[in-house]
């Protein structure tokens, strides 16, 4: 558009505006006209942000923004540009739109906004079903954000989002649990609706359950977002993850029931029984002290409430998993722990340390009271 028409069109879309949103156009003709390009973006960023807007943001973006789209912040452009997409009719026109734009920032001056929208186009192409491309995309943005020495939050977190999408949806359970975790360390809760917070929680516990590499909870414990699911119909699942955590048999019994609620957890069920008898097994050997690591096959059938002839299996799978470190006496059935691998401990367990520590410190004493006493000879020379 020739410029000096830009003020009849900014006068055009202020018509059209919402009349509570008008005064923000003829602040952008006065910053524009004053080639105040940063308050002109910071203006436009909080228009665009307003649910209002919708209707004006895609001839804003393709009429008045483009007219000046090098004079500003890269990064900034691109965050206009996304909003502008939400209005296209189709994720097809969504996609051509994106990649365009991406193009248009594909500059070694601006590849963190290159990135940026290289992840929104792979985000549309996920809804497509493209996941070629999608991997494509991501891969390339990877690449580059290695190359950073820092980078955005907003960018980081806009990568890990699509990325744990496309690891979803190829059922690859624990990337998609590593990048969703990473997601939600680069944002603000609170930016999320109760909504969006629950189904992340969702999400992240059934992949935790499921994956056949993860074996500690440890950061989903301890992350607020597990809260979410507190007071919802899936709070089952919560209770169940700290059940598996602590290796509590029992429990997982009572809410076992639950499992038919959720597919996948379903076509899992004889690997969630393997999965709890692994943790039953670490948590028997981490309440014993040290010293008492030696176990027979039958204390550890006793103790786990797994079947005898499937302890050796399961110890095997253990040490093989890097859960635990020792031996196995096959003859005389014993297995000898020397290490297990740390976890997350719940007020029940940290207690149990508790106990531990005091024993430990009751021994120390005693040592301590036996040296003096055979030693007062010496002690007195």
């Amino acid at each position: 558009m020739d410029i000096d028409s830009i003020p009849d069109f900014l006068a055009q879309q202020r018509d059209a505006a919402p009349a509570d949103l008008q005064q923000h156009f003829f602040t952008f003709e006065d910053y524009w006209e004053r080639k105040l390009w940063h308050q002109l973006t910071d203006e436009l960023v909080e228009y665009f942000n307003k649910a209002e807007s919708g209707p004006q943001r895609i001839p804003l973006y393709k009429t008045f923004i483009s007219s000046f789209a090098d004079k500003i912040n890269q990064l900034q452009l691109v965050t206009l540009g996304l909003k502008a997409a939400t209005e296209c009719q189709d994720d097809q026109e969504r996609l051509t739109f994106l990649t365009s734009l991406a193009d248009k920032v594909d500059k070694p001056s601006s590849q963190d906004a290159f990135v940026y929208a290289t992840v929104a186009v792979a985000s549309v192409k996920l809804h497509l079903q493209d996941y070629d491309g999608a991997r494509k995309g991501l891969d390339e943005a990877e690449q580059i954000l290695d190359s950073f020495d820092s980078v955005e939050t907003v960018v980081h977190a806009s990568f890990y989002r699509v990325n744990a999408e496309y690891y979803h949806a190829k059922l690859e359970f624990a990337s998609y649990y590593k990048n969703a975790l990473l997601y939600l360390a680069c944002i603000d809760l609170s930016g999320l609706t109760p909504q969006e917070r629950e189904s992340r929680a969702y999400d992240l516990s059934v992949a935790a359950l499921v994956s056949d590499s993860i074996y500690n909870f440890g950061e989903l414990l301890l992350h607020p977002i597990l809260d979410s699911l507190t007071a919802t119909p899936h709070a089952w699942l919560r209770e169940l993850l700290f059940a598996f955590n602590r290796g509590d048999r029992a429990a997982c019994d009572v809410l076992a029931g639950n499992v038919s609620k959720n597919e996948l957890l379903a076509q899992h069920r004889d690997f969630l029984y393997q999965k709890i008898s692994l943790s039953a097994l670490t948590e028997t050997v981490f309440k014993r002290p040290p010293h008492d690591r030696a176990m027979t096959f039958a204390t550890i059938s006793d103790e786990t409430k797994v079947k005898p002839d499937e302890i050796e299996h399961l110890i095997m799978k253990a040490l093989s998993l890097g859960l635990l470190r020792g031996s196995i006496d096959q003859v005389a059935e014993i297995a000898r722990i020397n290490w297990v691998q740390p976890k997350v401990l719940d007020m029940k367990q940290i207690n149990n340390m508790r106990s531990r520590l005091k024993e430990w410190d009751s021994s120390v004493n005693q040592l301590g009271n036996w040296i003096e006493g055979v030693g007062q000879d010496v002690w007195a020379a």
